[in-house]
């Protein structure tokens, strides 16, 4: 079984940053030893140099491999020279077990939306274009509407191009996260998985902070959310060769969460690197 945990929107260097809550969050990753960390942007929250290095030192505490993508956040102040000298490419393709994850930078400086742009579909084309038994595709930006998170705004502004190319190629999943609100959408035969925050308290509604965990094994992928402190809950269930759907949430965002935020530790450890 493959294991990819994908983390999003921590914004460290923000008054709603919970360093309890990202410190949680690393110890539980490295218990859970997944193949690799995807982590889809907005690590900061004015893409200024020290926030990167303060997201940095959190992350260089997880023990399995990060692959991360930059948010609109971190392309403020020119903060996108930051994340390529301090976190890495922006655009980069790996493979893990028989999963092919692209990850592409979907900011714009200075603005709240996002956008691949045409000149870069030819390259996706062809970082999809190796056998591989799961195609995935991590941004920050999210692709469709997404229920809970108010008027539709910020998005991808070329999603309809983006979209049509990505079902043409079979690419199996998209991962995303910008509106702090976890949600699995089925397109076709295509899952796009939003992350919520991992450690942030810009929440909406009953929402909690939280994370993914994606196991693939065999024919089949396993999406659950994992609240920091908290429970695991399985969120979609679906077939990768016909995208059949097993399982998949629905209607549990606007209730009441698993359990109430305040129950969440959220100052009882140190500072860390705040």
């Amino acid at each position: 079984m493959t294991t990819i945990a994908h983390i999003s929107d921590p914004h460290v260097g923000s008054p709603y940053f919970v360093p309890n809550l990202m410190n949680r969050v690393i110890v539980e990753l490295n218990e859970l030893e997944p193949d690799v960390v995807v982590c889809t942007g907005d690590f900061t929250d004015f893409g200024y140099r020290q926030e990167f290095k303060n997201a940095v030192a959190y992350l260089s505490r997880i023990t399995s491999p990060v692959w991360s993508v930059p948010g609109n956040h971190d392309a403020r102040n020119v903060g996108y020279v930051h994340f390529e000298e301090l976190v890495g490419p922006r655009h980069w393709a790996q493979d893990v077990a028989g999963v092919r994850i692209v990850g592409a930078d979907t900011s714009e400086p200075d603005l709240d939306h996002g956008q691949i742009g045409r000149e870069r579909y030819e390259w996706l084309v062809e970082q999809f274009a190796v056998p591989a038994e799961l195609k995935m595709l991590a941004i920050h930006h999210h692709l469709i509407p997404l229920p809970g998170t108010g008027r539709e705004r910020s998005d991808v502004y070329d999603s309809g191009d983006l979209l049509e190319l990505l079902i043409t190629n079979g690419i199996n999943m998209v991962l995303t996260g910008h509106k702090h609100v976890p949600y699995v959408w089925r397109l076709e035969t295509m899952y796009i998985v939003t992350a919520g925050t991992c450690a942030s308290l810009r929440l909406r509604g009953h929402t909690r902070p939280c994370y993914n965990v994606i196991e693939v094994e065999g024919d089949e992928v396993k999406i659950h959310r994992k609240y920091p402190f908290g429970a695991q809950t399985l969120v979609a269930h679906f077939s990768i060769s016909t995208g059949r759907q097993y399982y998949r949430e629905l209607d549990t965002l606007m209730k009441e969460s698993p359990a109430p935020l305040a129950d969440i530790p959220l100052a009882e450890a140190p500072a860390g690197n705040e």
